[in-house]
């Protein structure tokens, strides 16, 4: 790890991961912190974040005195090495946690994820003993029947009781042969088979990680959002996923309103107060030992 550049208390670092060079900004916090937060990227996305929410977060938290790390895994953004998916951002989660480790002195960490990131953290959390915490929000879990389930339970069903919809009956302004349609597509997805893909095999791996790690979750979840929505359906129709969950330490957030990345600065704060008042918390249990 080199410091290659600074401004106030961030500072650029480059990580060398499997001999890539890969970008990560560290958030300078107190010098007494004894846990600090790397958050892990999804993608298609860069250190950033959508509407610099990253960014925000990440300086929330060094402002609460918790050194965080916002970082590009490897092919995204500035870093170096192939592109690559979360199911393969393993030594990149870990070189991550060893550069802030090193950086700022911290033993243990929280990982923070939005989306698949959420998915990668739970799939990491198990293999590293400096992770101490995991903050997820709206974790990927989809398929395309779960993602068929959930619009036809959101949109669909509660459709019939729009007054709306009634309004353009009576008028003959409904088009039914593209409506029909798409609920034929969506009632034939809900109804399919399960696939034995890739995609049932990440969310397998995303149970037995978090099966696995002995560390309390904070999970924040959007009501306006269809990843949120297929990550409920899961946890209520998946009795394996419902029974692991049901022995875990998990606080959970319900932002009723906020969408996929939290869009609105009232939403987005909401995030990063949770995240920082969470992040403390396990501060202070590690201090105790």
């Amino acid at each position: 790890m080199t410091v290659i550049g600074s401004h106030a208390t961030e500072r650029v670092l480059a990580c060398n991961v499997a001999g890539d060079a890969c970008v990560a900004i560290l958030h300078e916090g107190a010098a007494s912190a004894a846990v600090g937060v790397v958050i892990v990227v999804g993608g298609p996305q860069y250190r950033v974040g959508s509407h610099r929410q990253f960014v925000l977060l990440a300086r929330t938290l060094a402002a609460g005195g918790v050194p965080t790390l916002r970082f590009d895994y490897r092919g995204m953004g500035d870093s170096a090495g192939e592109a690559r998916d979360f199911t393969a951002i393993d030594t990149d989660i870990r070189a991550a946690i060893d550069a802030l480790s090193g950086a700022s002195g911290v033993d243990k960490v929280v990982l923070w994820g939005l989306c698949d990131a959420a998915s990668a953290a739970l799939m990491y959390a198990a293999q590293d003993s400096r992770v101490a915490g995991l903050v997820l929000l709206n974790p990927w879990v989809h398929t395309a029947a779960s993602e068929a389930q959930v619009r036809l339970k959101t949109y669909y069903f509660a459709r019939l009781r729009s007054a709306e919809l009634w309004r353009k009956l009576l008028r003959f302004e409904f088009d039914w042969r593209d409506s029909t349609a798409s609920l034929r597509a969506y009632l034939g997805a809900a109804l399919a088979p399960a696939a034995t893909s890739s995609q049932e095999h990440f969310i397998a791996r995303m149970r037995k990680g978090w099966a696995g790690f002995k560390g309390p979750s904070l999970l924040i979840l959007s009501g306006d959002d269809l990843t949120a929505g297929e990550f409920r359906q899961l946890q209520a129709k998946d009795a394996a996923w419902r029974d692991m969950m049901a022995g875990k330490i998990i606080e959970t957030l319900h932002l009723d309103e906020a969408n996929h990345t939290f869009a609105r600065a009232a939403w987005r704060d909401a995030v990063a107060q949770a995240t920082l008042d969470w992040t403390r918390q396990r501060s202070e249990e590690v201090r105790r030992g």
